[in-house]
């Protein structure tokens, strides 16, 4: 949510009390003292909300809410007017203002109709990108969610695989979204306005696996787990895919069937056939710069179907998260914000209290975390991103219990 307010009064004393008032509440005061100042601040790129002087030489607050909305019809303008000044108030309510404020005003009234105003703010910006987004048709944009470099390179894996046509196999930890990445590539190609079918691939038969490809003619099939295909289903398979399933495979798993292939419980050749093209998904731990925006998302989501406003969330709050593993990764995550939505408590061990020793040993894990992920699992590499000498990276990794193999794709 921004936290940014353009603050408009030729009274520098009041301008100051203002600010300094915005700034204890962690809000970033932009200030200006007249209409000619703060016009040069109002551009298309303004996030934030501005809070007027009604009455000021020149042009006054009028002036600057028409000025404004301009610019940004929806821009919030909060109008601070004096006794005289209401009538003139009541007016600019009726051409778009978001309130108005009689002076003195107290602190307690400002702040909780800058939180309103911030709001919805927030969600007429997020409206905008989710639409541009839209419009571009780049459903990778509209549906991965991160912008952290490894959520960045997500979808610049999806956006090179989807087009080629290829069988592609999608791989990440349990919960991290295996099957909203298969359903973005399905999208992304040139089949995606064919159908997307979906088979949890344990028990699949070979006759099944070819009623799957009739259903799916001109589109794609998605096996979930493809680990825990029969034994007899993968040489079919194998088969088909040979001489032409006539559907595209996306296939998605959790285990490493690379390991699979050397205990000799997964058909080699199906395996080379399917990680021609593949995507990884990195887990949370790998990104934990990605969970406050994730949360957001999720909590506003869980809001919208709940029927509820979105609560809150405090800095205190989204830290505690960023704090913890997410073994359950995205899956995990939606959960708590559906519970965070409707007022429940929050499971053992999840957004625990830590002090500060615990939260930065939290962090500190997750940056190693996120260098092994980004190093593929190379040691060396990721202690010399990390500009740590190789003794003290390694001594990091044995304190908590870090294991470079378990981040080789």
């Amino acid at each position: 949510m921004t936290r940014k307010v353009l603050l408009v009064d030729d009274d520098a004393a009041v301008r100051d009390a203002l600010a300094q008032t915005l700034e204890l509440n962690d809000l970033e005061a932009v200030t200006a003292a007249s209409f000619v100042v703060a016009k040069d601040h109002i551009t298309p790129q303004f996030d934030g909300v501005i809070v007027s002087d009604m009455r000021m030489p020149g042009r006054d607050g009028f002036h600057l809410l028409e000025y404004a909305h301009g610019i940004d019809e929806e821009l919030p303008v909060i109008l601070l007017t004096g006794e005289g000044d209401i009538p003139m108030a009541v007016r600019a309510m009726g051409h778009g203002a978001f309130g108005f404020l009689e002076k003195p005003c107290a602190a307690a009234d400002l702040l909780a109709v800058l939180q309103r105003a911030m709001k919805t703010r927030a969600l007429v910006l997020e409206n905008r990108r989710l639409k541009v987004q839209l419009e571009r048709g780049d459903p990778a944009a509209r549906m991965l969610f991160g912008t952290s470099p490894q959520s960045d390179e997500l979808r610049a894996k999806v956006r090179s695989v989807a087009p080629t046509g290829a069988e592609v196999l999608v791989t990440g930890a349990p919960g991290s979204g295996i099957s909203k990445v298969a359903e973005v590539v399905h999208l992304m190609s040139q089949l995606g306005h064919g159908p997307f079918v979906k088979r949890p691939s344990a028990g699949l038969s070979a006759d099944s696996f070819d009623e799957l490809c009739s259903a799916g003619a001109g589109g794609s099939v998605f096996l979930d787990e493809v680990s825990a295909l029969p034994e007899t289903t993968q040489y079919a398979i194998l088969d088909r895919l040979e001489r032409g399933a006539g559907t595209r495979v996306i296939a998605g798993s959790t285990a490493n069937l690379a390991d699979l292939v050397e205990a000799g419980s997964f058909n080699p050749g199906l395996f080379y056939r399917l990680d021609v093209m593949r995507v990884r998904i990195p887990s949370l731990s790998e990104r934990p710069g990605d969970i406050p925006e994730l949360y957001r998302q999720y909590v506003g989501q869980a809001a919208e179907q709940a029927g509820i406003a979105v609560p809150d969330i405090s800095p205190e709050h989204l830290a505690a998260l960023m704090a913890q593993d997410w073994p359950g990764n995205t899956r995990s995550l939606m959960s708590a914000a559906m519970r965070f939505v409707l007022g429940m408590p929050e499971e053992s061990g999840e957004v625990a209290e830590l002090g500060l020793a615990e939260q930065l040993a939290q962090v500190e894990r997750s940056l190693l975390i996120a260098a092994l992920g980004r190093q593929n699992g190379r040691a060396a590499a990721a202690a010399q991103a990390l500009k740590l000498p190789r003794k003290t990276f390694y001594d990091k990794l044995t304190r908590y219990g870090i294991r470079p193999e378990d981040y080789r794709r």
